[in-house]
């Protein structure tokens, strides 16, 4: 199981955002309802927590939040204590430990990007880490016209279609796609859940060497 824990970032400054963000998410939770199997809420103070069947969907909504650059993410990959409490704050197991670790780890200027991920099996979750950190990278870098083709791309519309409504051409389109790193993501996407689904133990990871001395890949 995955438990996401997201910290807001300098809240004193730019004033509590937790029920702008349960609010701005309720698209995103009846997207990945039947990967929630407990929902989102506040856990305590400028914090939230969700608990998740899905590796996927916990990198989905890591980048999400990532996005904004309003909060530090930390992701527990492992086992959970049945049967569930009634919300993630009466929960508890090794994959709610491990948010808590992760998300303080995000927390520190020591990490690049504010994504961390922790789990039962230590080596895979510090290859998440590295993967989900590039991945954060991608995303805050971002330009406005790159999220525009992101946004109308992951609702299902075709390149014409982009075109069309944003009244510019296909060709342009394209172009927007690749400073955009869009096909980059969709590749990187399933790598990084799979790791995150080894270090909670459902899954088996590594690197083959002669692979690795070509240049390799996961």
């Amino acid at each position: 199981m995955f438990v996401v824990t997201a910290d807001q970032r300098r809240s004193t400054e730019t004033g509590e955002r937790v029920d702008a963000l349960l609010a701005e998410l309720t698209p995103w939770s009846v997207r990945w309802q039947k990967q929630i199997a407990l929902p989102l809420e506040r856990t305590v103070g400028d914090e939230v927590q969700i608990l998740l069947s899905s590796a996927e969907a916990a990198v989905d909504l890591a980048l999400a939040l990532c996005r904004t650059e309003q909060w530090a993410v930390g992701i527990g990959a492992g086992a959970v204590t049945h049967p569930l409490g009634a919300s993630a704050r009466a929960s508890s197991g090794s994959a709610f430990i491990q948010a808590r670790y992760a998300v303080e780890r995000a927390r520190s200027q020591a990490e690049p990007v504010p994504l961390v991920v922790q789990g039962d099996h230590k080596e895979a979750a510090a290859a998440a880490t590295s993967v989900l950190q590039l991945l954060g990278g991608v995303v805050r870098r971002r330009a406005d016209t790159g999220w525009e083709v992101s946004d109308l791309t992951a609702q299902g519309h075709s390149r014409a279609q982009i075109a069309a409504e944003l009244g510019i051409t296909v060709s342009a389109v394209s172009q927007r796609a690749r400073s955009a790193m869009l096909e980059e993501e969709r590749r990187s996407r399933p790598v990084v859940a799979a790791l995150i689904s080894a270090a909670a133990g459902e899954g088996s990871w590594k690197i083959d060497p002669a692979q690795d001395q070509e240049g390799g890949h996961l």
